[in-house]
């Protein structure tokens, strides 16, 4: 469930990467990190606890974009990837507006794909969250490898409802923005349902050509999204490509004593982006 801050008019879009272990979750924030404009971002974290660890930056407004007001964030993070971790898993899901599934296309790998997978959906479950109407990407990762399960093979046993997926390579880029990009058009509305609904309850809106601005500017907004991340699809093309020691030296490193420790910074994080005044002109 989204966040939203009504004083300084914020609502964070919370998007979690999850997948098996070395699947490529924490390559797909990395290389987001280090294309995007650094005023449209905020700081790449780890938070980690003696036995696990979970990557968390947040995507400032996307320059313009407004919902209804609204300026938009999305929070992006990710869930440690080892089976032994499925309480933290669990824990970094809730109140998740979307999740990104990303698999590891290596053929020796199918079972631990579809293991994590049923993990997923029992951590659902648990969380009274429908999977069959929650909003999901599917990224097919390490395309730039031998040996691969087949696209078809993923769809059918992991993708039936034909939701949005892509081929990628997340160490070099290809299918990250895309991935992104497909999320927001699935969150986006949604948000914009809530905030309307809301807004329904409180005030009486009658002037019928005030609901067709608000819906040309909620339209504009989605728009404007989805042209921010095609101009930093554009970008990455003639950007250096990105190392694992260039992005780890970006990474700002807090010890947590325990998973509950990591829940309560996260949600802390969410709530202190959301209090801070945009610099970022709509």
């Amino acid at each position: 469930m989204a966040f939203f801050n009504y004083l300084t008019s914020n609502v964070a879009i919370k998007v979690v990467y999850y997948g098996p272990g070395l699947s490529g979750k924490t390559t797909n924030l990395r290389y987001i990190y280090m294309k995007l404009d650094p005023s449209s971002r905020g700081d790449l974290l780890c938070l980690e606890s003696d036995t696990d660890r979970t990557f968390f930056f947040d995507l400032l407004p996307i320059s313009a974009g407004l919902i209804d007001g609204f300026k938009i964030h999305f929070q992006l993070m990710t869930v440690p990837g080892q089976v032994y971790y499925d309480a933290s898993r669990k824990s970094v899901l809730k109140n998740a507006d979307g999740i990104v599934f990303v698999t590891d296309s290596q053929t020796p790998l199918l079972d631990a794909n579809l293991d994590c997978f049923d993990g997923l959906r029992r951590n659902l479950v648990e969380l009274n969250i429908d999977m069959n109407t929650f909003p999901m990407v599917f990224q097919y990762n390490k395309r730039d490898l031998e040996d691969l399960i087949p696209v078809e093979t993923f769809n059918n046993l992991l993708n039936p409802k034909k939701m949005p997926y892509f081929e990628a390579s997340a160490i070099s880029g290809r299918g990250v923005f895309e991935t992104l990009r497909a999320m927001a058009e699935l969150t986006i509305p949604r948000i914009r349902e809530r905030i309307r609904a809301e807004k329904k309850e409180s005030e009486d809106v009658t002037a019928q050509e005030s609901k067709e601005v608000q819906q040309k500017a909620s339209d504009k907004s989605l728009e404007t999204v989805t042209r921010q991340i095609e101009e930093a699809l554009g970008e990455k093309k003639s950007a250096p490509p990105v190392t694992a020691d260039m992005a780890s030296s970006r990474v700002t490193r807090i010890k947590m004593k325990s998973e509950n420790d990591i829940e309560k910074e996260l949600e802390r994080l969410s709530m202190e982006y959301l209090s801070k005044k945009s610099k970022t002109k709509p």
